[in-house]
């Protein structure tokens, strides 16, 4: 297998988006990368604010936007005309709430897309395929802390199931073509930047005028939250690997999990103001526990997270104040 190690020019799919724009404005900062980024600007959230997220540089020489949808093969083929080292392939339908009411809508984006750009990658003889995954594909399995090793994933939505699927088809891929394929499975992933109708960004806002949260459960599910730039180092290890294993799978989290109720009075020591929560029934597709054996990680990509959530929750604080 040719591989570039030094992987110059790379594909990024959803670079708009939360992960892809921090993703995107470090690599280009630290410098000797080129990127395509592919992003329909999906009105999931606020387009405007993906077009925020990608003003500090969309006019940089070295960043290439193609407005499309990662499904629509044949026009990314006409477009994608380079020589390429490797796809990180962010773009998905995201949140698994939402993916209970449009399951079709779910599996469409985030199976069929994901086979799309695997076959942009056979097309193109694209030697690396890195996947954006999720925590959610472990679901309920209760071999905590979860290991990439696991065989009983117990996905308890179509959002979790849709990231199996694409885990699956690129190992199908790195079988039967000469292509790496690195599934990352993310845990639960904030920062600046982030999704408006995710938990913290809503608790802010919730707290700051004085409404009710409305909490589901008793307080007590806990979530491995992973600071962003967390998240862009580990996947930046990933582009740079040095490996001739052509299937791994990595947990990138940060092996430390925090209730949902220490989370808000966090957010409340933050804000100097307590919540007014009204606390409702637990909601399907939730798991109780999430938690990530980083050890793989840490071994071979060099993984240390480096955000406690204190510190994370000041620094999208910060962040949040200044673009509100």
């Amino acid at each position: 297998m040719e591989f570039n190690l030094e992987m110059k020019n790379l594909i990024i799919t959803g670079g708009a988006g939360f992960i892809g724009s921090n993703l995107i404005e470090h690599l280009l900062n630290v410098g000797g990368y080129r990127i395509t980024c592919i992003d329909n600007f999906d009105d999931f959230y606020s387009i405007h604010q993906k077009q925020k997220n990608i003003e500090f540089f969309v006019n940089n020489p070295n960043f290439r936007l193609i407005h499309s949808d990662v499904r629509d093969y044949h026009f990314l083929v006409e477009q994608l005309t380079e020589k390429y080292d490797g796809i990180i392939h962010l773009a998905a339908k995201a949140g698994v709430r939402p993916s209970l009411l449009k399951p079709m809508e779910y599996v469409s984006v985030n199976v069929e897309g994901t086979q799309s750009i695997l076959e942009i990658a056979r097309n193109k003889k694209i030697p690396r395929f890195i996947f954006a995954s999720s925590s959610s594909v472990y679901g309920t399995c209760p071999n905590i802390p979860w290991e990439e090793t696991e065989c009983e994933l117990n996905p308890i939505s179509p959002y979790a199931a849709s990231k199996i699927s694409g885990e699956q088809l690129g190992k199908v891929y790195s079988n039967i073509y000469d292509m790496q394929f690195f599934a990352l499975r993310f845990f639960t992933v904030y920062g600046p930047r982030q999704r408006p109708d995710l938990a913290i960004n809503k608790f802010i806002k919730t707290i700051i005028n004085e409404e009710t949260i409305n909490c589901y459960g008793d307080g007590n599910t806990k979530r491995d939250y992973t600071f962003v730039s967390d998240i862009v180092i580990g996947i930046k290890s990933a582009i740079d690997l040095e490996i001739e294993s052509k299937f791994e799978v990595f947990n990138l989290g940060n092996s430390y999990p925090v209730t949902l109720i220490d989370l808000i009075r966090n957010i409340e020591k933050i804000l100097d103001k307590k919540a007014i929560i009204k606390w409702l029934p637990e909601q399907k597709g939730d798991v109780p526990l999430t938690l990530a054996n980083i050890q793989k990680a840490n071994k071979i990509l060099n993984y240390n997270p480096k955000t406690n959530l204190e510190v994370g929750l000041k620094l999208y604080y910060d962040w949040w104040y200044g673009n509100t």
